[in-house]
């Protein structure tokens, strides 16, 4: 019996594996094919008025949201990732825990784990974006120092916009585009997975990781 969960385990911690070097691989390689062809702000249609291509670079939090200062959010990062790892391997050989909760987590841990390599490392061997097409350059020559990389977004999905009323304190006249952040495959990772944990796998979020 102990032999046959020893197998399980070891099939789910391959799994594991596979998914988070998989989505990191996906997440940069958009990344470094939009950073090395479009400069800042470009951007173009991929279907209809409702899904763009758009280039933007975010030294904050997921969404384009800019929250604390670049290195404590670089470091927060870091930590959180560390501590993902750690919960990560816990669950896996933990028979409480589902194998679609192991995927949820590593999916979030490769979501942020994309975002921390923008980073560690894109400031140093990237050029500026800025109204032209950015280009490797040697470690040390980019566009700022280690930890200070930004982080590339570019899926846009305005699904529908409107202006509304000039009757309407505050917000009369104003337009309203939904949805309107821009974000990246690391991103949709981390949200969609928080989000099928919230709905599906709530439960697994109290138990203790002792077996």
């Amino acid at each position: 019996m102990e032999q046959k969960e020893n197998i399980v385990y070891k099939k789910r911690g391959l799994l594991a594996v596979a998914i988070l070097l998989g989505a990191i691989i996906i997440d940069q390689v958009i990344k470094v094919t939009v950073k090395l062809s479009m400069f800042l702000h470009e951007s173009f249609a991929v279907c209809g008025d409702w899904f763009y291509i758009y280039f933007t670079e975010n030294p904050g939090m997921a969404f384009g949201m800019e929250i604390g200062s670049k290195l404590f959010l670089t470091l927060f990062r870091i930590v959180a990732v560390s501590f993902l790892g750690y919960y990560l391997y816990r669950i896996v050989n933990n028979a409480r825990f589902s194998t679609g909760y192991v995927v949820c987590v590593a999916l979030v841990m490769a979501g942020a784990a994309g975002n921390i390599i923008d980073c560690l490392f894109y400031g140093e061997i990237f050029s500026d974006s800025v109204g032209r097409v950015a280009t490797l350059v040697p470690w040390g020559e980019g566009y700022a120092p280690f930890l200070y990389g930004k982080v590339v977004d570019m899926f846009h999905f305005p699904l529908f916009s409107f202006d509304w009323p000039q009757w309407i304190p505050f917000i009369g006249g104003d337009h309203f585009v939904f949805f309107s952040p821009i974000f990246n495959f690391a991103d949709a990772c981390i949200s969609c997975s928080v989000i099928t944990i919230a709905l599906f796998y709530y439960k697994y979020v109290s138990y203790p990781l002792s077996k």
